[in-house]
């Protein structure tokens, strides 16, 4: 007989300590680290036995290993060990039952030696029990048992793994409705049976939880959101409470079944898992934060508080089911008020309706009774559905006439609840059981129906509990037997005995911590990854692959999802689609990509695209179709080719772009073998084969010819291949002729939409000016920098077990010295070569301590202290705000200890920073300004006047603030009396960016309402609103009488402040442009967009046009930062520049260096790029600095002045 329990598993710190977040080595007792197995039972060398899930170390203690000063202490609950049961779902669906005990336990001594922990410490360990059995009562006695006789003062007569090892290889799984098994432990006697598979699924839990968790309208109404498939989270302080709950409502949708993930208690590093687009059902931990995670759609219950939200409505019950459920249930929990009026005296029926319970506690029959009242629910609404099942080899369900019938008995239109319902996966999924099945002949379901239609009792269809089950007594033959009289007592959990392998190893992960590395003979430490078994190995990739695909699914969906305004080149999901691509060098992600948009296609998606998603969507496939191609994967090249012909864009003359068009540039499309394979692939997969084998062949063609078209493969080219797959089916000439007819004409068609298809080697110009990136055909040898970055730790962090594996230092050093080359002056990679070795030269920094993106940031710059001889102590400090709530201030002077001071009093993310010679400003998310003294760094006055986010805020002469924010407003205020002084402008939408003259008065704002407004605050009045662009403004810049603001349509204006009137369009980039910049040393402009390009214009004598264009960035520019004789770029890549003039002789740079403009500018340096997705950027162009701060909570600090 196969034993009730699979494993027995210990799982805590084992001698390779890493944190949630993957940094290897002990980080202090504040941080939470990952748990490993640590021993187990039966062994991993057993030949006989699988290994346990993987996941399984990482699922027992969701939260972590922590570590603590003290162990047990009877009068601190909090010290208390902790009994919770887990469910883990594998890969077919199959259900394994874990039953854990969590406590403190004193660390290992060796360990605590190797990695320098605090003597005496104490960490989390959790000993499990796994069954195949759902016997959670039977798995939590006997666990709690082996506990107790662990830290029993008297001792156990036998070693404590003598016990477990027992337990683990004899104790039988009980034959269901025929056994019963006895097993004791010591003194303790135990038992573990199963009741018959004739009745209602086994569910050894109470659905007690549930019904006291939530109302009965809450109950329902999350019955309601599991049946209908939504995506459920559970929230609760309390593991097993989630676990119960996750249970207690799968069986009440009995008889269909939860077919989409299932994880009832989520660990706390994947919470990601949350963004999800499918169905799932997960219980998380109440003190997670999931902010910043997409939440639309997700039905949270908690149930703490007995509360459930969602952003989609969930549809009622329909009548009579909602109040024949409702009554039952409350008959049920309140008997006592229910039927308080009632008189159940000699009254028939009328009693058994009504029964009174009194107050007898709730035990396994009221489990019973609200199983029975949900399946009746069942029972009731799809009455008569048998009749609407097709009796042929399909078995497909009538929806339609089923819901005319239902319509006509209940005469109510059709209920939008049944129909969802009908539709779902899990009713589906029972047609498929049911059906000529033997699961159908004990279909409680049908029997209910058939009971009630006979008038019956329904719990006559239950079958008879069995009275005198087999017992069978399992006995330890050892068990209180001691020679010796020897009791074995333990201050600890034991360790089981390792093997020399084992202990070996354990031995060199320990050494090596010790040592820091690799030995002075240059010989490698030992990689823990090779520890892992080939079954292990296997495991683990099957994880890897689901949690692959769930991401991708999320993540395609969240990319559609992006506002008009962002970038998707530059988004987060953007690059974390494209670093899933390129770590795996079997394609899974790539692979997946094209799956998710597949089956997005075949939900009913339109396939339609934004400008902006186009361009992503494209370079994203042509990333997946190249490293298919080099996998010889042609599956994934067919499916990438044929969801490529599905979406399009529409241009001004809203004419369809398609994305297939766009791939010509890949060599596949060369490949006559590919066309001959897709050719077969179509001929497979027709549905249509009894038809004429010609026809067969001229349909599969058509297909062909309309992707060789599509693609923009020349006439003759593509006819070529046509004529070569023709012959090998020997097709007749009508057929050729037909063919070659259709051929022409489309190509026809094609050149008329778009005209004749560029060559590889051609690019295509913009607004008469070469272009540096063509727009259509790309060089596939060359990756963005941005594709390289975006996203790739995160990737690594959720997907690669080995630290020392994420090292993409190689990557690096290949792509950080390459740019296009163009004739109009931008840096070649000949050119930046030579600065190259500056590269690796430059000092670059990460600054960490929030925990948050960072959002703001602002260096204090001489003109902020009023600096006008010598340097100030706090001029060149840098100061960050972050979604953490936090502002940080830098001193870059202190290198090691750059933190000076954490400012705290915000309770939102902070969006502007500002200071002067004795205060900082800070503007934020929860609508004040706080105003902190830069010396003391104590909070001096909070500033409450608006009523949105602050977006800006500047610091003026006279103790003054000047802010603005998204409700449309700037306000000048006084911080001496804390009071607002005056609302000084108002416009017509929030306020993203904001110019003031201090010397003039002169204020300019602008943001989304597309209009930029100048005011004259002396004067009190408005004196212009400037309108022109069509798109948010996101940038402004005002020197003297001019203005130049960046708009989202792509260009950027000069206006006349004086005048009031547009000066200038500049309209030559490819994306919306995110900074403008003004050149006081040659009266130029300079503008950044989302399309990496920098831009110098001049004015000439027909007007301000661009003359030059900079390429060496590869993602939005974010900032663009002019001194005298500097010019500071940052893009959202994480990638930097520093320019200067070439009459600046300064040590170091030779005056051979590659010029970027015509008034002479010239490269100086360009940092080693990292992995990190850039929300803003601050630059010291004095003291040649520039900080970035990312989407990971880091700042990234670059001295170009300094070389390492």
């Amino acid at each position: 007989m196969a034993p009730i329990f699979e494993y027995f598993i210990v799982c805590g710190i084992g001698p390779e300590i890493r944190t949630l977040d993957e940094d290897k080595g002990f980080h202090g007792t504040s941080v939470r680290y990952l748990s490993s197995l640590l021993d187990q039972f039966p062994p991993s060398n057993h030949s006989l036995c699988p290994p346990p899930p993987p996941q399984l170390p990482t699922c027992v203690l969701p939260a972590g290993v922590e570590f603590y000063q003290s162990g047990f202490d009877s009068s601190d609950p909090s010290t208390h060990p902790r009994s919770y049961p887990v469910v883990l779902t594998e890969g077919d669906g199959s259900k394994i039952y874990v039953c854990c005990i969590a406590f403190r336990d004193p660390v290992d001594e060796d360990i605590v030696k190797a990695y320098g922990i605090p003597k005496n410490s104490y960490a989390d360990k959790c000993i499990c029990l796994v069954s195949r059995l759902p016997s959670f009562w039977a798995l939590r006695s006997t666990l709690e048992e082996i506990f107790a006789l662990c830290f029993k003062p008297t001792g156990s007569c036998k070693p404590l793994w003598d016990v477990i090892s027992f337990l683990v290889s004899h104790v039988p799984l009980p034959t269901p409705g025929k056994d019963r098994v006895l097993f004791a432990i010591e003194n303790c006697l135990l038992s573990v049976d199963a009741p018959s598979k004739d009745g209602l699924p086994h569910a050894d839990i109470s659905f007690q939880p549930l019904v006291q968790c939530l109302d009965v309208d809450n109950l329902i109404q999350l019955f309601t959101a599991v049946l209908l498939e939504r995506r459920i989270l559970l929230r609760s302080n309390k593991y097993s409470l989630l676990t119960l709950v996750s249970e207690a409502i799968c069986h009440l949708i009995y008889p269909f079944r939860w077919q989409h993930v299932y994880i009832p208690i989520l660990f706390f590093s994947g919470v990601d898992y949350i963004d999800a687009p499918t169905p799932y059902m997960m219980g998380l931990h109440s003190g997670v934060d999931t902010y910043g995670l997409v939440m639309d759609g997700v039905v949270v219950v908690d149930l703490e508080h007995n509360r459930i939200t969602t952003s989609e409505e969930i549809p009622p019950v329909p009548e009579p089911e909602s109040n024949l459920l409702h009554g039952e249930i409350m008959n049920l929990l309140y008997p006592n008020v229910v039927g308080i009026d009632h008189v159940n005296i000699g009254l028939g029926k009328l009693s058994e309706q009504h029964p009174r319970h009194g107050h007898k506690p709730w035990g396994e029959q009221h489990d019973l009774q609200l199983r029975l009242i949900f399946l009746k629910f069942f029972a009731s609404i799809l009455s008569g559905y048998r009749n609407f099942v097709e009796n042929n080899a399909t078995h497909v369900f009538n929806t339609q006439a089923f819901l005319k019938k239902r319509s006509r008995s209940t005469n109510q239109p059709p209920d939008p609840m049944i129909s969802q319902f009908l539709e779902s996966q899990g009713f589906m999924d029972y047609l498929e059981r049911g059906i000529g099945s033997e699961e159908n002949s004990n279909n409680l379901l049908d029997k209910l129906q058939d009971a009630i239609g006979r008038g019956e009792n329904p719990a006559s269809i239950l079958p008879s509990p069995l009275l005198d089950p087999e017992i069978i007594t399992i006995s330890d033959p050892g068990e209180g037997i001691s020679a010796s009289g020897i009791k074995y007592t333990y201050d600890k959990f034991p360790p089981n005995v390792r093997t020399e392998e084992v202990e070996e190893k354990r031995k060199q992960i320990l050494a090596a911590v010790g040592g820091g590395g690799p030995d002075s003979s240059g010989k490698l430490t030992h990689d823990p990854g090779e520890s892992l078994s080939p079954r292990e190995r296997a495991a683990e990739r099957e994880r890897m692959v689901l949690d692959i695909k769930v991401k991708l699914q999320g993540l395609w969906l969240r990319l559609l999802k992006l506002g008009a305004t962002e970038d998707p080149l530059s988004s987060f999901e953007y690059g974390t689609i494209l670093a899933l691509m390129e770590i795996d060098s079997e394609g899974i992600g790539g692979s997946g990509f094209v799956e998710c948009i597949r089956e997005h296609i075949n939900t009913g998606w339109n396939c339609q695209l934004t400008a902006e998603q186009f361009i992503a969507v494209k370079e994203l496939l042509k990333t997946a179709i190249t490293g298919a191609t080099s996998r010889n994967d042609m599956s994934t090249v067919r499916d990438a080719l044929e969801v490529s012909a599905e979406m399009y864009k529409k241009d001004v003359n809203n004419v369809s772009d398609y994305i297939q068009r766009h791939l010509y540039s890949l060599s596949v499309w060369e490949d006559i073998r590919f066309w001959e394979g897709y050719a077969e692939y179509l001929m497979e997969k027709s549905s249509n084969k009894s038809s004429n084998y010609a026809t067969l062949v001229m349909t599969q063609l058509i297909t062909v010819a309309s992707h060789l078209a599509g693609l923009g493969i020349p006439d003759t080219d593509a006819w070529a291949i046509i004529e070569t797959i023709a012959e090998k089916n020997n097709i007749g000439y009508k057929q050729y002729i037909q063919l070659r007819g259709y051929l022409s004409h489309i190509h026809q068609l094609r050149i008329g939409y778009w005209g004749i298809s560029a060559s590889k080697a051609q690019s295509l110009s913009s607004h008469g000016l070469q272009s540096p990136r063509p727009q259509d055909v790309t060089n596939d040898g060359q990756q963005s920098a941005e594709a390289s970055s975006v996203g790739r730790s995160w990737v690594q962090s959720m997907f690669s077990r080995d630290r020392s594996s994420r090292s993409f230092s190689r990557r690096w050093g290949a792509d950080s010295g390459t740019s296009a080359a163009t004739e109009n002056g931008s840096p070649r990679k000949q050119d930046l070569s030579n600065a190259g070795q500056k590269k690796i030269q430059t000092n670059v920094r990460i600054l960490r301590g929030h925990n948050g993106a960072i959002t703001a940031l602002h260096c204090v710059t001489r003109r902020d202290v009023w600096d006008l001889v010598g340097d100030r102590e706090d001029a060149g400090l840098f100061i960050s705000g972050s979604t953490d709530c936090l502002v940080k201030i830098w001193d870059p002077t202190l290198r090691g200890s750059e933190l000076r001071a954490t400012l705290k009093g915000h309770t939102g993310a902070v969006r502007a920073i500002n200071s002067d010679r004795g205060k900082v400003v800070s503007g934020s998310d929860d609508q004040t300004i706080l105003v902190w003294d830069k010396q003391t760094f104590q909070l001096l006055e909070e500033l409450k006047g608006h009523n949105a986010q602050v977006s800006c805020v500047r610091m003026l002469s006279g103790e003054r603030v000047l802010t603005s924010a998204h409700d449309g407003t700037v306000k000048m205020w006084d911080v001496r009396t804390d009071t607002c002084v005056a609302t000084v402008g108002r416009c017509s939408g929030a306020i993203l960016c904001m110019e003031y003259d201090d010397s003039t008065g002169i204020l300019a704002a602008a943001g989304r309402d597309t209009a930029a407004s100048i005011w004259d605050i002396r004067a009190g009045k408005q004196m212009h609103k400037l309108s022109g662009h069509t798109k948010w403004i996101k940038s402004i810049r005002m020197v003297g009488d001019t203005v130049i603001t960046g708009s989202d349509d792509w260009t950027a204006r000069v206006w006349s402040v004086s005048r009031g009137t547009c000066d200038s369009v500049l309209a030559c980039h490819g994306g919306p442009i995110q900074c403008t910049e003004f050149s006081t040393v040659d009266k130029g402009i300079i503008t950044g967009s989302t399309d990496g390009l920098i831009r110098f214009w001049e004015n000439g004598d027909l007007g301000i046009k661009c003359v030059k264009n900079v390429t060496i960035h590869n993602a939005a520019i974010l900032s663009i930062n002019a001194a005298e004789h500097w010019l500071g770029f940052a893009a959202a890549d994480n990638s930097m520049s520093l320019f200067h003039r070439p009459q600046e002789r300064l040590g170091g740079v030779s005056g051979s260096g590659s010029k970027v403009a015509g008034s002479g500018w010239q490269l100086y340096r360009i940092p080693q790029k990292s992995a990190a997705v850039v929300r803003c950027v601050a630059s010291d162009l004095e003291r040649k600095r520039i900080c970035s701060g990312g989407r990971n909570g880091l700042l990234r600090l670059w001295d170009a002045t300094i070389n390492i």
